[in-house]
């Protein structure tokens, strides 16, 4: 059976409807996606995503642990506690294992959150790896993770919990406050607007969810989540990235690390090797019609496949990101098939909107 949430019975009381996300009964909208999405870009929107996972990792060799373990190099966030660090957790030939993000605490103390659908594969990853440095992974299921994002998202977190925002009201991008013990407060987000991502006890996150309700925010399924994070260009894991490809073709070159020749982390060998072939591009429709995952484009320099596609609400055509051959630009031409129809696109540089402007 899929797993559940705390949550999952305030969700179904919501009117939501569940699916089997990576294994989880998640809410997929609680009625009109649109407004959901809306609701994000225009004023504020909460997600559950407590299915990700924190794993904290402690140890007094973590720091040489993580920087062999990932594609980015966490030396960078060393001393600045609470900056976050996104990065590919890589297989030796260069594959995806996960992407997700590493918090610096204390030279022996780190979290990472991973993907929920790939956690359990993460879990024993990082521990297979972890023991030739004594470095010890736990997972961390007593807690839930909410998001909360939109222009008003910050003002409407400090409403309901004002003793959060001096510790939080200067947090730059990808830094995060524990504003006590056990809950973090950060700035991290997927969906190309401003807000927080409140890391917390579990027992603590349905009052919580309904103090935020209370104060007007907008509860947000998977469904907007999705058109979100594709308007803000970000990268889905299994759809655009996976074990089967690497980062530098996957839109990800900015997330690897090589300025140090002496980091040998795991993947490396296979990234320095690999030829140039393909890359990862935007696309935005211009004709109706509605790109999907899967669809073959068609560009100057040889064909690809769009690896997500949706309907872009905020900018009313559709938006994807597709592998194709390298060498395309921003203002290329390309063609995506459609229903047996090849419908013309342009090839524009991701995001498509943030901050709710839009920008292709």
């Amino acid at each position: 059976m899929p797993a559940q949430t705390p949550l999952f019975q305030t969700h179904v009381a919501l009117g939501a409807k569940i699916v089997d996300f990576g294994g989880w009964d998640m809410p997929l909208s609680y009625g009109s996606l649109l407004e959901e999405h809306h609701a994000v870009r225009q004023s504020v929107g909460v997600f559950d995503v407590s299915h990700m996972l924190n794993l904290d990792i402690t140890g007094d060799r973590a720091l040489d642990f993580l920087r062999h373990l990932l594609a980015n190099d966490v030396a960078k966030i060393v001393g600045h506690p609470g900056k976050a660090l996104y990065s590919c957790m890589l297989r030796p030939d260069g594959g995806v294992i996960d992407d997700l993000i590493t918090y610096f605490f204390a030279p022996d103390r780190w979290r990472m959150v991973v993907n929920a659908g790939t956690a359990d594969k993460d879990t024993a990853w990082i521990r297979e790896q972890a023991a030739a440095y004594g470095v010890t992974a736990t997972p961390r299921r007593d807690l839930a993770m909410l998001a909360v994002q939109g222009p008003k998202a910050r003002e409407t977190v400090w409403a309901v919990h004002p003793e959060w925002k001096p510790a939080t009201q200067d947090l730059k991008p990808f830094t995060g406050a524990l504003v006590d013990e056990n809950t973090l407060v950060a700035r991290t987000g997927y969906t190309g607007e401003d807000g927080f991502e409140i890391v917390l006890p579990a027992i603590a996150v349905k009052s919580f969810w309904d103090a935020l309700l209370a104060a007007g925010v907008h509860p947000c399924g998977l469904g907007a989540r999705d058109t979100l994070r594709l308007e803000a260009g970000m990268n889905l894991y299994g759809n655009d990235m996976d074990e089967t490809v690497h980062p530098l073709e996957s839109g990800l070159a900015w997330t690897v690390s090589l300025k140090d020749p002496e980091r040998d982390f795991i993947g490396r060998q296979a990234l320095e090797a690999a030829p140039a072939v393909r890359e990862l591009v935007g696309l935005k429709l211009l004709e109706r019609g509605i790109m999907r995952g899967h669809m073959k484009v068609r560009t100057a320099q040889g064909e690809g496949q769009v690896t997500s596609g949706t309907m872009a609400p905020t900018m009313g055509v559709s938006v994807g990101l597709a592998r194709v051959p390298v060498g395309s630009v921003p203002g290329d031409r390309a063609e995506i098939e459609i229903r047996g129809k090849w419908v013309p696109a342009q090839i524009v540089r991701p995001p498509f909107v943030r901050n709710g402007k839009v920008l292709a």
